[in-house]
């Protein structure tokens, strides 16, 4: 199957419309539509049908492999890339905003004395977008965070074929405006917050759907959505006023206009874990094993 064939079909399919896939593509709705003749030729079976496009049978079944298959087909080009380019050495790491802690900035650091030429980029990513981005290798490795119970790791990225291991644990907290009716206290349940607001920042605190079930309660009011990563300015709305966030305490240490209090119930942790394919070597395997500690894993 032609690669760029499969990529018509998989946009097509996700935009359920012909013109749509086009306009994403950058290409026309008739080069489209032969793009997806041509394939349904080669594979001699009709993969979607045309007013209104939905997916045959065999069209759903070939959207299952076509994702793992253009997934490996951009790491190979990554990975050959990376391989046959001027000759220094680069490393692309990706994280989610808070799983990027001071440890982390450390074993960078640490990383330029090991291999003193390494041309290292850091980019911050939605938590979503860091797992997909090291299957289709654009990430030498990827870490990420979120809520978990203690030592329980995260649930698996949807990226399929990705290593996970645990880079570090740390409490939670609830910042809160200056004034607070319950800025006093030592320690705060999840159910004494369910008739508050709450920012919905999928991105930098814990997201507003995950909240819900957590307190197993339809509260939790939504206040605005804060679309970004940027996690300073994530507590800048928190001390105005205009809703709650959950987040790691490490974030909200010293930030004007809050006080910080305890998650004691449920039993929840912040756990950032470091993501990477099937290969890893190089300065990716040393940052590895220092961000993780774990030097037999990476030796």
């Amino acid at each position: 199957m032609d690669p760029h064939l499969l990529r018509t079909f998989v946009s097509v399919a996700r935009c359920g419309s012909f013109s749509e896939a086009a306009h994403e593509l950058g290409s026309t709705p008739s080069a489209v539509s032969r793009h997806i003749a041509t394939l349904e030729a080669d594979l001699r079976a009709p993969l979607l049908t045309r007013q209104p496009v939905t997916l045959t049978t065999a069209g759903a079944r070939l959207l299952e492999h076509a994702g793992p298959l253009l997934l490996r087909l951009d790491a190979a080009r990554a990975e050959v890339e990376r391989l046959g380019g001027s000759g220094a050495t680069r490393l692309t790491l990706g994280t989610s905003p808070l799983a990027l802690a001071p440890r982390i900035a450390a074993a960078l650091e640490r990383l330029r004395e090991i291999h003193p030429g390494v041309r290292t980029t850091v980019r911050i990513l939605g938590r979503q977008e860091v797992p997909a981005a090291v299957a289709r290798g654009v990430l030498d490795l990827g870490l990420v965070d979120g809520p978990a119970a203690p030592s329980d790791p995260l649930p698996p990225p949807a990226a399929g074929g990705l290593t996970a291991v645990a880079v570090a644990e740390s409490p939670l907290v609830v910042p809160l405006p200056l004034g607070h009716p319950l800025a006093r206290r030592l320690g705060l349940r999840l159910a004494d917050l369910a008739d508050s607001r709450w920012l919905d920042a999928p991105d930098t605190a814990m997201p507003l759907v995950r909240l819900r079930a957590l307190g197993r309660t339809g509260g939790f009011r939504a206040g605005p959505t804060y679309q970004g990563t940027d996690v300073r300015g994530l507590l800048t709305l928190v001390a105005a006023g205009h809703g709650l966030a959950l987040v790691p305490h490490t974030a909200a240490e010293g930030v004007p206009g809050i006080v910080t209090v305890p998650l004691i119930a449920p039993r929840l942790t912040h756990r950032t874990e470091l993501l990477h394919g099937p290969a890893v070597d190089g300065p990716a395997r040393s940052l590895a094993a220092l961000v993780t500690g774990d030097g037999k894993r990476y030796a």
